[in-house]
């Protein structure tokens, strides 16, 4: 199981970025799919997540309005759009997917992670 985010870079507060998680060698349609992000000297914390089907998601409160998750089956991608990014949002972003198929808020749930990418909020 090989996932990648990409999509990540720099960006002035208030603009907006689209990230990409991309799965390779399987189907991404049968996990529930989670982002996080980790901040320099932070724990790593749940950013959103979203089940197999796409029809439950998930946000941590402080995002919401803000980010949206989506997922292309046909694609085989997961997608993290963030909108009136603040320099807090500064973070690597990384996705995963989960035991289980509705996603969770719990790092301990996801066996799989991607690489990460490091999204800049700067002016």
């Amino acid at each position: 199981v090989q996932l990648q985010a990409s999509g990540g870079g720099l960006v002035r507060p208030g603009g907006s970025l689209k990230l990409a998680c991309a799965a390779s060698g399987f189907s991404l349609g049968y996990y529930g799919i989670g982002w996080f992000r980790q901040a320099p000297g932070k724990e790593r914390e749940f950013v959103a997540t979203i089940s197999w089907n796409g029809r439950m998601t998930d946000y941590t409160d402080s995002l919401k309005g803000r980010f949206t998750v989506s997922r292309d089956i046909a694609k085989n991608t997961v997608y993290l759009q963030m909108n009136n990014l603040k320099p807090e949002d500064t973070a690597v972003y990384y996705c995963a997917a989960s035991r289980s198929s509705v996603g969770s808020r719990t790092l301990r749930d996801y066996p799989y992670w991607g690489q990460g990418t490091q999204v800049t909020v700067s002016s």
